[in-house]
């Protein structure tokens, strides 16, 4: 494979193994086990000294040729693929700490996220402490001499604020920290954490990467040296690997990455444009337009917007569900990232566990409103918007 390739050319040839047969789309290898020619050859592959497969929970050719291809796109040595993209975060934070150790989250977390760092890491005796990720005097603050592990969504979900990567990078790497980040929103086209500063990108490849509401499945990427020391064992032993056949379906969602987040996208900044204008609208968060609060840091770590849009009704939780009930392509659901537009109202779905006072601190009021736009003509869904407009009060 060529390392001079452009992304979309990686991800329609990246990783791709072929068996004797010549298949022209990558095999899916339903197995659980492996044989071998000898039981010497058996020894020598248990102690690592050939290649090969040993145990679908460990890997198979399917999950790998998946992990190879996010390898070439995300620029990062080494991947796991998991069952799930909270398999991805759970296991990408708790490998690398124990108890006693502390870990630093910005407070704009997905809801399960959050639980993960607030909720099940201190069942273990590790602390936690939240922060208000957009000032970087914060992370300064939070951190303490048992800091092992700096956490963050950017974009976050569902308000969309931007974290400044690298800033965060440069104090965890005074410390010793490692910074794990949740790259969903931006797509591993438009955001390379790597490249930025951070060491562990983590990814729930059911949202764009499929893209096509078939399967769940997760990935956790880094430099190899870190998931051999941390990853490789707690992989190994606790169980969260991907399904072959959840692999094989992510290779061929992957193939149309581009062109999918490239119509999303500019479908997004239409419609955030569009309500922006709209009496009815309180306001309109974008990581696109030049009013985000955060468009300097957008503009020096992001190379594309996004294809979520978050925007707030005046007239709260009864105004944003007239406005869902009423659409009629966009689809009511707590998903992300697919072909087609879904609309989640955020304070009763994917954030409704969170207190009034911590989903206030976020931005997420009973008004707001999370878009993720789908593949569809861009003129039908601003219709489908303004017909919707029209029913709701006020």
């Amino acid at each position: 494979m060529s390392k001079t390739w452009r992304p979309a050319t990686q991800l329609v040839h990246g990783g791709t193994l072929r068996s004797q047969y010549g298949e022209t789309s990558e095999a899916i290898y339903l197995t659980q086990g492996f044989v071998y020619e000898t039981s010497e050859a058996a020894e020598a592959r248990f102690k690592g000294e050939t290649d090969g497969f040993i145990y679908a929970r460990y890997g198979s050719p399917t999950n790998d040729m998946f992990e190879k291809r996010m390898c070439a796109l995300e620029g990062a040595e080494d991947a796991r693929a998991t069952a799930s993209g909270m398999a991805a975060v759970t296991a990408a934070v708790l490998c690398q700490v124990k108890a006693g150790d502390h870990i630093v989250a910005a407070r704009a977390l997905f809801g399960s996220c959050r639980w993960v760092v607030e909720t099940l890491a201190p069942k273990y005796g590790i602390e936690c402490t939240l922060v208000d990720g957009r000032d970087l005097a914060n992370w300064e603050k939070a951190i303490r001499p048992n800091t092992k592990v700096f956490f963050l969504e950017s974009p976050t979900n569902p308000t969309l604020e931007v974290i400044d990567i690298s800033g965060v990078a440069r104090l965890a790497n005074q410390i010793g920290a490692k910074v794990v980040v949740d790259n969903v929103f931006a797509t591993p086209l438009f955001q390379k954490p790597l490249e930025l500063g951070a060491h562990i990108v983590v990814y729930s490849a059911t949202k764009h990467i499929d893209g096509q509401g078939r399967c769940l499945g997760g990935v956790v990427l880094a430099d190899k040296a870190w998931i051999d020391e941390n990853l490789h064992d707690y992989f190994r032993h606790t169980g969260p690997a991907m399904s072959p056949f959840n692999a094989w379906t992510l290779l061929k969602g992957i193939e149309t990455l581009p062109l999918r987040v490239k119509q999303q996208t500019e479908n997004a900044a239409r419609i955030a444009d569009f309500l922006a204008d709209q009496n009815k609208i309180a306001k309109v968060i974008y990581p696109g337009r030049e009013d985000h609060p955060q468009a300097d840091i957008i503009a020096r770590q992001m190379t594309g917007g996004s294809t979520l849009v978050a925007f707030e009704l005046k007239g709260g939780k009864e105004a944003a569900f007239a406005l869902q009930n009423a659409l009629e392509i966009i689809k009511i659901s707590n998903n992300l990232g697919d072909s087609k537009s879904l609309i989640t109202h955020p304070a009763t779905t994917t954030h409704k566990n969170l207190t009034e006072e911590a989903r206030a601190e976020l931005g997420i009021s009973p008004g707001t409103v999370r878009l993720s736009a789908g593949i569809e003509d861009t003129e039908d869904l601003i219709e489908d918007f303004a017909r919707a407009l029209a029913k709701v009060s006020g």
